[in-house]
């Protein structure tokens, strides 16, 4: 897990990112993002419907699965970004670490993020 520093806190934390930033698709997930002059660091959220899957135990894997995968990646970020990952699908709750962690970089490149 991330540390708290990196989380979004309190009600309404997201509605700049979803409203201002900018999008990088991609088949299971999407990353929208925007620079935050105002902050150190970075900050991220993982977003899971319960349209993806019903119970709350498989959605909590899958954010525990993604917020894994950033932090490993979390030396090479280069500035203070806002960050919302938004999963598709519930495939990513099941996939092998490798293909989770080479689709998640893919799409922080692509945003040029890392």
């Amino acid at each position: 897990m991330i540390s708290k520093t990196h989380r979004f806190h309190g009600y309404g934390s997201l509605k700049y990112v979803y409203r201002h930033g900018k999008v990088v698709r991609g088949p299971l997930c999407a990353i929208k993002f925007d620079r935050n002059p105002r902050r150190d660091s970075y900050r991220l959220a993982v977003v899971v419907s319960k349209k993806v899957n019903k119970s709350a135990v498989v959605r909590n894997r899958i954010r525990r699965r993604v917020f894994e995968v950033v932090r490993h990646y979390e030396p090479r970020i280069n500035d203070s970004y806002d960050m919302a990952i938004t999963v598709f699908h519930d495939s990513v709750a099941t996939m092998p670490h490798e293909e989770l962690d080479t689709m998640i970089r893919t799409q922080l490149s692509q945003a040029k993020i890392i």
